[in-house]
């Protein structure tokens, strides 16, 4: 399964603060170019990669006012900012533009995180979290369904994670009561053989 490149770079600085290797010895066990290393190690986020803005003079006159859109954007709810079909609806209904979808969708690409970047608005990203061994662990319990006898049954699935290693216990339950929450941290902790160090983080107590 390949990964994606926010992956990589997650995994390539998750072995390197783990286990102190080299830039060789990174390039060498993710099979990857020692330049792709450094550049992992210097940021968590990869550079986006450039897109070619398709050449259009039929686009020029009408760049102003999509600029204009976006920024309006800035300050609106998610679902009330323009998608690329809505910008050439309104380009084709309002200003009576037949501008074709590729062109516009090259040029409001480019043009979004540009006229945030001017708007003074955050970058996007993600912090790369470091566990350490045997320290914290997360905890979920929700809804499963299972085939018994052929017959469909609701039931509900303990599941205790160590954030580090991944090593996970489950545990099945036809209630979702405080008993079978304590119950399940019981089993888990049974099966680790400890309590971890650390913190244990909950996805989700309203049942409990």
């Amino acid at each position: 399964m390949s990964l994606s490149k926010e992956e990589l770079f997650s995994r390539i600085r998750h072995d390197s603060w783990r286990d102190g290797l080299s830039v060789r010895a990174l390039a060498r066990r993710h099979g990857v170019h020692r330049r792709l290393v450094r550049e992992a190690l210097s940021s968590p986020v990869p550079k986006p990669r450039k897109r070619p803005v398709r050449k259009s003079p039929r686009l020029d006159p009408f760049k102003k006012t999509i600029d204009d859109w976006l920024r309006a954007d800035l300050d609106a709810p998610s679902k009330q900012r323009h998608t690329t079909r809505r910008i050439v609806a309104r380009l084709e209904q309002e200003l009576d533009a037949r501008i074709s979808y590729p062109t516009v969708r090259d040029y409001v690409t480019a043009r979004r995180p540009e006229i945030a970047a001017e708007a003074g608005a955050p970058a996007e990203g993600f912090v790369v979290r470091h566990n350490r061994p045997g320290a914290d662990a997360e905890v979920d319990f929700g809804e499963l369904w299972v085939d018994l006898g052929g017959t469909l049954t609701k039931c509900f699935l303990f599941a205790f994670r160590m954030a580090y290693s991944g090593r996970a216990v489950h545990r099945i339950t036809v209630s979702c009561g405080q008993e079978a929450f304590l119950e399940g941290h019981v089993h888990a902790l049974s099966v680790l053989g400890g309590v971890p160090g650390g913190q244990i983080r909950y996805d989700n107590l309203t049942r409990q």
